[in-house]
């Protein structure tokens, strides 16, 4: 590698680390405000908002990786050309194909770094992050047993605690189901225990009395016992894990899948296909969007005013193969026949690319085309 194919690769990976930081962490506070209320609403840890943050980490970096290497291109070729250091290297006969082989460099390891992203790190990401959702959400002493407040599990279902001890036994329970139709039952109890059945929790309870109020001729009966189990199951939505979700699956079993894993995660072979082969579409995406940067600021020369024309064609070109790279990905999902189009994106960007930097090394053209 010549020196200054070192000199503007090592620009690129300052700018590109730097754009990095800083569109993952517009991306993560924007999520993060989010899954910050949820958690936190449902009574969970600091530290359990912070895992999850973690683990969404690699799929917020899959997604900005393509745009901050095409902002650090941008960026770094319009400030050479500036200061004529591009100017200078023209005038010594590189031509666009040579200046843009740093570029070429640069977006080849932008797409290894998202390649280990999408195909290692962000399907293990989401497998974690799903069994802990799973886990969470089968927690119900952290999601519902808050003392103090009146609660609401589910539609129809009240419920609250005036205390929680450090044994974790409730203290002075209200529960109250109004969703039958015959009658509205209430339970209260001095003590209560939540425990793990083989189904569901089971609330044991003591000390307490089942108040049944008749909707039609409006009669209470009133039970009173020493100790009553409570199936949960149909009072409390405790959640699972679900089905497997795409997101979770190796690359390799999405480009073969069986018909298990087609039944477990309820989708199609169109589907898996389209996921599959966007693992692989998608990294390539990185070494267009550089190379179509460069190859629009190149149409232009050396100005006092800046390269703002050259920049704007080439956002709009950025913003034409994400278009391209959507629509394609949306009819390959109809479709397992379609698949080849979810590479159309990044092929069309890499042969607008070449053909902007055969343009730019005609200045006559050049000056037609940007007149």
């Amino acid at each position: 590698m010549s020196k200054f194919d070192r000199y503007l690769l090592s620009q690129l990976l300052q700018l590109f680390g730097f754009f990095s930081l800083v569109l993952v962490a517009v991306y993560w506070v924007n999520r993060a405000v989010g899954l910050f209320d949820q958690l936190i609403g449902d009574g969970q840890s600091a530290l359990v908002f912070l895992e999850f943050s973690v683990l969404t980490l690699p799929n917020v970096i899959r997604l900005v990786l393509p745009v901050s290497a095409f902002a650090a291109t941008v960026y770094v070729i319009n400030r050479l050309m500036q200061e004529s250091e591009l100017v200078v290297m023209q005038a010594t006969g590189f031509s666009a194909f040579r200046l843009a082989r740093p570029v070429l460099y640069f977006g080849v390891i932008v797409m290894a770094a998202q390649s280990v992203l999408v195909h290692v790190l962000v399907p293990a990401s989401q497998r974690i992050l799903t069994d802990r959702s799973a886990e969470i959400s089968q927690n119900l002493t952290s999601r519902f047993l808050m003392a103090g407040q009146f609660m609401h599990p589910s539609s129809g279902i009240t419920l609250y605690i005036r205390e929680v001890n450090t044994n974790g036994e409730l203290i002075d329970l209200f529960l109250a189901d109004e969703r039958g139709a015959d009658a509205r039952v209430t339970y209260t109890a001095r003590r209560a225990l939540l425990v793990q059945g083989d189904a569901a929790p089971k609330l044991l309870m003591f000390d307490g009395a089942a108040q049944s109020l008749s909707r039609k001729d409006q009669r209470m009966s009133v039970t009173r016992f020493a100790d009553f189990t409570l199936d949960l199951s149909e009072l409390i939505n405790a959640g699972g894990r679900g089905g497997l979700t795409l997101d979770e699956l190796s690359t390799a079993n999405l480009l073969h899948p069986t018909d298990e894993l087609l039944q477990a995660t309820g989708g199609n072979e169109a589907q898996f296909l389209q996921e599959g082969h966007n693992r692989i579409s998608g990294p390539l995406l990185a070494v267009a969007a550089p190379l179509i940067g460069i190859a629009a600021l190149l149409l232009g020369g050396f100005s006092r005013f800046g390269l703002w024309r050259q920049m704007g064609l080439a956002v709009v070109l950025l913003i034409l193969m994400q278009m391209v790279n959507t629509w394609a990905g949306g009819v390959a999902m109809q479709s397992a026949r379609a698949w080849p189009l979810t590479y159309l994106a990044p092929v069309a960007g890499v042969v607008v690319a070449v053909a902007l930097l055969w343009l730019a090394q005609r200045p006559k053209r050049r000056r037609e085309a940007m007149s």
